[in-house]
């Protein structure tokens, strides 16, 4: 299916790079982008021993309004600049809070572009926001990573293949941007070598009758994690994109990445599409 609609998260603060980087996206697919902007109000806590003031509460409120009108200007400009087809939005989210206002937005679009958490100028609950609407929303999930990324169709593509179905979900949400690519590789992780024949051919097979030009690269019994393992072949072979299954599972309403998800979204260097 092509992409025809994106929504982006806007930042509160700093260079945007999810935006720019789901803008440049619309521009290439001809797709509509929608840059959500969200002003975080205070949860007044039921057990507080006196009750929060109503001026405090009020003036907490419009700021946090003020804050995402504020980032929502910046979206407008960028997309002006742009010149996709585009709206903006701003939704209000209680902070400690449920997600499901933002999963609302999320549901009808066929991509989420989210920036990756900067642990120097954090955003508010973004490693929540993130784990929520990949599990959550039913929709394929783009990171970019918080320093950045070339403006541009990704031409150097890494999937993280194991066969299980968030895997097979990604790679089929990444086929428009696959189908930019010079490059693609099928990277397969094993603690032992496989006897039931060469692991990934059937993928390679399957993208081949895309008219994708694929490479498998099985790894054996790695000397370090998963994740290392997919982000040393980043820094070596100089992909410009990740593809990948999306791991985790639910625990009283609290989403838990699983270890490979986690360590390659806290050290990701390109973007990263994850689907669960």
């Amino acid at each position: 299916m092509p992409i025809k609609d994106i929504l982006t998260i806007v930042d509160m603060q700093g260079a945007q790079p999810a935006v720019k980087y789901a803008l440049a996206l619309a521009g290439h697919h001809d797709a509509h982008v929608t840059g959500l902007a969200l002003a975080f109000e205070p949860l007044a806590p039921a057990f507080a021993a006196t009750p929060m003031p109503i001026d405090y509460i009020q003036a907490a409120q419009e700021q946090a309004v003020a804050a995402a009108k504020e980032a929502q200007s910046q979206f407008d400009e960028l997309a002006r600049i742009a010149a996709v087809k585009c709206e903006s939005r701003v939704t209000n989210l209680q902070t400690g809070g449920p997600i499901e206002p933002v999963l609302q937005h999320c549901r009808p679009t066929d991509l989420v572009v989210v920036g990756q958490n900067n642990p120097e100028a954090a955003e508010p609950l973004r490693e929540m926001l993130i784990e929520s609407v990949l599990f959550e929303s039913g929709v394929p999930v783009l990171l970019v990573p918080y320093v950045g990324a070339p403006e541009r169709p990704a031409k150097n593509v890494l999937i993280g293949w194991d066969g299980s179905p968030t895997a097979s979900r990604a790679v089929h949400a990444a086929l428009p941007l696959l189908a930019d690519a010079d490059k693609i590789t099928i990277m397969v992780v094993e603690k032992n070598a496989s006897t039931n024949g060469q692991p990934g051919a059937d993928l390679a097979t399957y993208l081949a009758r895309h008219d994708l030009d694929v490479t498998i690269n099985v790894v054996t019994n790695p000397q370090v994690g998963i994740a290392d393992t997919l982000l040393n072949a980043v820094s070596e072979q100089g992909h410009d994109l990740i593809v990948m299954g999306g791991y985790g599972h639910s625990r009283m309403r609290e989403f838990l990445f699983g270890g490979a998800t986690r360590e390659i979204l806290a050290s990701m260097t390109v973007p990263v599409l994850m689907a669960h």
